[in-house]
């Protein structure tokens, strides 16, 4: 009896330890962005707006990517390798995205696959964010930073990337075709001002207001 406890003892995993299978017993870091958001956005903001209550400071709820692949409809193979990619920039396997009619001019049946996108949320979410400010953005060529009038009105922001390979997981060696993409960040903001004070307290990259205007008399002169 007294064997058969030590033997249990022995196979039970130590604190820090790996489990079988090489899955870490240790709970998973909080993201880089979402510690920021904690310590740094959520103070700033209810500043900035006199907030309150911490549950009136907006938040970001949720990332869409979407990449369409109009050459799909002339390859097929092309939306397999444009998922692939998907799948390595976002950390997630993306959905396909089907054509609701046949388009006879483009070429397009009903329900042919046109395209791929995902959703993240909470941990991944934050992640890719963080990559996409921190890495993605200053390999951009000639980037000067994101304009500030993409706004929905409803506290939302969308963006486009024309490239891919500005990604760091995306081997260009191996791309077979420049795909771009569309990013969507869903916050809880009531107002594009309150979406647009969040967003860059998190480091969104936005040009300057006192330069657009600047650029904007510039061209009028």
């Amino acid at each position: 009896m007294a064997k058969e406890k030590k033997q249990k003892a022995e196979a039970k995993p130590k604190e820090g330890q790996e489990q079988a299978g090489g899955a870490s017993t240790e709970p998973a870091p909080v993201a880089r962005l979402h510690t920021k958001y904690l310590n740094e956005a959520i103070p700033a903001l209810m500043k900035r707006f006199s907030y309150k209550n911490v549950n009136q400071v907006p938040r970001l709820t949720k990332i869409n990517i979407n990449m369409g692949v109009g050459a799909a409809a002339q390859d097929p193979k092309l939306i397999q390798t444009a998922a692939t990619e998907l799948e390595m920039i976002a950390g997630q396997k993306p959905s396909i995205a089907k054509s609701k009619k046949a388009i006879s001019n483009f070429k397009l049946r009903e329900n042919q696959a046109i395209g791929c996108h995902v959703t993240l949320r909470r941990a991944r979410m934050y992640e890719f964010m963080d990559r996409l400010v921190s890495l993605a953005m200053p390999r951009v060529r000639d980037f000067r930073g994101l304009p500030d009038k993409s706004f929905d009105g409803r506290g939302n922001y969308t963006m486009g990337l024309k490239e891919q390979i500005v990604f760091p997981e995306i081997d260009v060696d191996k791309v077979v075709r420049i795909n771009g993409m569309d990013i969507t960040f869903v916050t809880t903001a009531r107002t594009d001002e309150e979406a647009y004070e969040l967003l860059k307290s998190l480091g969104f990259p936005f040009v300057k207001r006192e330069t657009v205007v600047e650029q904007s008399s510039k061209a009028a002169a």
